[in-house]
């Protein structure tokens, strides 16, 4: 359970980010990021699956260039849900959907399959070595 709320936590993490670094994703406090990943994350478990599924064709044609727009479509619906969170255009939901995914898998690069926070700390032996 507490890998499932981490991960809330750095999706959430992910809407501030992008809120901040694009002018067109506009999100009005800490609650409505808390609540724009948790309306993300629901439709990403259910309604994304099925939408994919039946794109596949347009999909496979695209080289799978077509889930961006998949995802934006996700992130324009979340915005729909809560009051303080709005995406503004197509194309901003496209490239906003893009930084969220990278600024998420960044940070769920710490996260084991556990739920646990984990890193490799190296030490500098000299020269070119590090263990």
């Amino acid at each position: 359970m507490t890998g499932i709320f981490l991960r809330w936590v750095i999706l959430m993490c992910a809407i501030l980010m992008t809120s901040y670094m694009m002018d067109g994703i506009y999100v009005s406090g800490f609650l409505s990021a808390f609540f724009a990943a948790a309306i993300l994350s629901i439709l990403n478990a259910f309604l994304r699956p099925i939408l994919l599924i039946l794109t596949l064709p347009i999909n496979v044609l695209s080289f799978g260039l077509f889930t961006f727009v998949i995802n934006a479509f996700m992130l324009f619906m979340a915005s729909g849900f809560i009051p303080g969170f709005e995406v503004r255009g197509f194309w901003t939901a496209v490239f906003g959907s893009l930084l969220i995914s990278l600024f998420s898998w960044l940070l769920n690069s710490f996260i084991t399959p556990q739920g646990r926070i984990e890193y490799i700390d190296l030490k500098h032996k000299g020269g070119n070595r590090w263990e």
